[in-house]
């Protein structure tokens, strides 16, 4: 009898989809329902249309040209000038991103083990440094150097997915309003003070790393042009799945009914419906492993970037592949021990990713219009439009939020 492994049979989009799922999400999604109610699940259904538009980018990319994101930009630009600048765009962006991304982990790691350990600064003077920050921080190291994660990653998922479910029972739960969430979706409206909630909302679903993972394990899991339709579908039903568990968080959260999220017991105030007193707990564990999932896979992706970028030859046990990586998890781990409240941080990272987001669509939509990389499979004309317009609302969006932030 062959042994059941529920993982065999995923597609990359399912690990995509999990890759959002983390904190921010969590965070993010539970501070525009508690914040705002249901009007801002039109930005959330953006946000999935924009990440099934510009994975399925990238997905495409990885099945057909059999090479991640940065190789097939790198590998397409003539002169040294061009590569220059398309190559420190490109690291720019993801070491940014991906360090504030990664500080957002941490801290949603150490969000999640707050209802255990309540009191968790050692002050130094006039300073307070968060020690959990260096413990996961720890962990995640070590995870990356020995490169052996693939049962923690798994065992940690499988409570991401527990998590979430709960998510999507409560929000049935709760039976809301629906007419009111469907004039959310459908109605775009801007409610005062909500655009860091809207950049961050797109941060933390079109998340920018992941459309350079997805190029890459497309590779590992499917086998040339033959396999389109199964990544198209995979992509597609797997986003889609996991967008669907975001507008939850979204819904459950419109009926808590206190409009400010500042820890894990906010959050969780989400939960009380399914899991009561004990909704704290629950979700500790699930932002933890959350956490700690990502801070695995962000300084990776960040590493396999820089790995493309130039050009790098040797596996992941190269020197200067785990430089990258150490980089990402050091500048992490100190913005974490050191900033302010995990929520913020964590809001922070996903409005920052939110922000770089059009720098690496704009790469991704102009290698996917080069026939010499896609042949015939190249992007036709309503994937340009479609793939263009999202494009321009990021960069609007993210225009009037650097104006909100640093200007009025």
């Amino acid at each position: 009898m062959s042994r059941f492994n529920p993982f065999k049979n995923l597609g990359p989009g399912t690990l995509v989809a999990a890759a959002f799922i983390g904190p921010g999400t969590i965070t993010v999604c539970s501070q525009a329902g508690a914040g705002f109610g249901f009007s801002l699940l039109w930005a959330l259904v953006l946000s999935i249309f924009a990440a099934i538009v510009l994975q399925g980018m990238a997905a495409r990319l990885g099945l057909i040209h059999q090479k991640g994101l940065a190789e097939a930009v790198r590998g397409q630009l003539k002169t040294k000038a061009a590569k220059y600048i398309a190559v420190t765009l490109i690291v720019s962006a993801i070491l940014i991103g991906n360090s504030a991304y990664q500080a957002g982990n941490i801290g949603g790691g150490i969000l999640g083990l707050e209802p255990l350990l309540p009191d968790t600064h050692l002050n130094f003077g006039a300073y307070s440094f968060n020690y959990l920050a260096v413990i996961i921080g720890a962990i995640a190291f070590v995870v990356l150097y020995v490169g052996n994660y693939k049962l923690l990653e798994r065992a940690l998922i499988s409570l991401v997915l527990l998590m979430s479910f709960s998510f999507i029972i409560t929000a049935l739960m709760t039976t809301p309003d629906w007419g009111a969430v469907f004039t959310g979706i459908f109605i775009p409206s801007l409610p005062n003070g909500s655009l860091l909630i809207i950049m961050g909302l797109i941060g933390t679903t079109v998340v920018p790393y992941n459309l350079f993972l997805h190029a890459s394990l497309v590779q590992e899991k499917w086998n040339g042009e033959k396999d389109l339709k199964k990544v198209r579908k995979d992509t597609f039903i797997s986003i889609l799945l996991g967008g669907f568990v975001s507008m939850s968080i979204v819904i459950s959260a419109a009926a808590i009914s206190q409009h400010s999220i500042n820890n894990a017991g906010d959050l969780a105030k989400g939960l009380e419906p399914l899991y009561g007193d004990f909704a704290k707990y629950f979700l500790g564990i699930g932002l933890f492993a959350a956490g700690i999932t990502s801070a695995i896979t962000a300084p990776l992706a960040a590493a396999f970037v820089a790995k493309g970028c130039f050009g790098w030859t040797g596996d992941t046990r190269s020197t200067k592949f785990r430089v990258v990586w150490t980089f990402v998890l050091v500048v992490g781990v100190i913005y974490a021990a050191l900033g302010s409240k995990p929520t913020d941080i964590i809001t922070f990272a996903q409005v920052a990713n939110g922000l770089l987001l059009p720098i690496i669509a704009l790469f991704l939509l102009w290698v996917v219009n080069k026939s010499a990389v896609m042949g015939k499979y190249v992007n036709s004309r309503a994937q340009n439009i479609m793939g263009i317009i999202i494009i321009l609302i990021t960069i609007s969006i993210g225009v009037k939020t650097i104006i909100k932030v640093f200007f009025t």
